[in-house]
């Protein structure tokens, strides 16, 4: 079975990846989101969440029988060996639902969505990576607006993940998202030709 080209698309917290994501979707791409799978990994009934459930639990549950994720936040961060297990449990789960998802897809090409495709080593698995980027200080004016939580906490998270500077250094391709949206579907354009074509080449 041919394998399809894989762009890995990932940018800090408040870039607009999901704006970036749903031009290419527009296009008739197929999208693959690492934090829609990750949910998926967890429904009620899944594998993951029964394993879940046998480690910490039936209290890690709710009523309806989802997944109690406040109450897994507060183990998890409070625990960093419980932290270590679940991410051990979830990350090859994720990963594994992500590349048969890209497996079934039918578009020229597919976006990989992954927040964090370098700091967990996905970019491995993808032909080209694509960045978003903005300024840190868009990025905290955007999330704070969006997520209605204070700017040091947007801040903190930024902190986390891998440095602007870093991040643009592993990129493949950059999109400067600070413009506005009619700036933005002119890159996606240009960028959706380039890999229609590379994707042609590969196969």
């Amino acid at each position: 079975m041919l394998k399809p080209f894989i762009v890995g698309l990932t940018g800090g917290i408040g870039s607009g990846k999901t704006t970036v994501a749903n031009l290419f979707a527009d296009k008739g791409i197929t999208l693959v989101d690492a934090d829609i799978v990750a949910r998926q990994v967890v429904e009620p009934q899944s594998p993951g969440l029964q394993q879940i459930k046998q480690h910490f639990g039936e209290h890690i549950c709710n009523t309806d029988g989802s997944l109690n994720r406040a109450e897994l936040r507060n183990i998890i961060f409070a625990d960093d060996k419980e932290l270590q297990w679940l991410n051990n449990l979830l990350h090859p789960l994720i990963r594994q639902t992500m590349l048969q998802q890209v497996a079934q897809a039918t578009s020229a090409y597919v976006i990989m969505v992954v927040p964090l495709l370098f700091e967990n080593g996905l970019d491995r698995l993808v032909n080209k990576t694509l960045v978003v980027d903005v300024a840190p200080e868009i990025q905290i004016s955007r999330t704070s607006q969006r997520d209605n939580v204070p700017d040091s906490q947007v801040e903190q998270i930024i902190t986390s993940q891998i440095s602007r500077k870093d991040r643009l250094a592993k990129a493949d391709d950059v999109i400067d998202n600070q413009g506005d949206l009619a700036d933005l579907t002119v890159s996606v354009e240009a960028l959706h030709n380039q890999y229609l074509k590379l994707a042609q080449q590969t196969l």
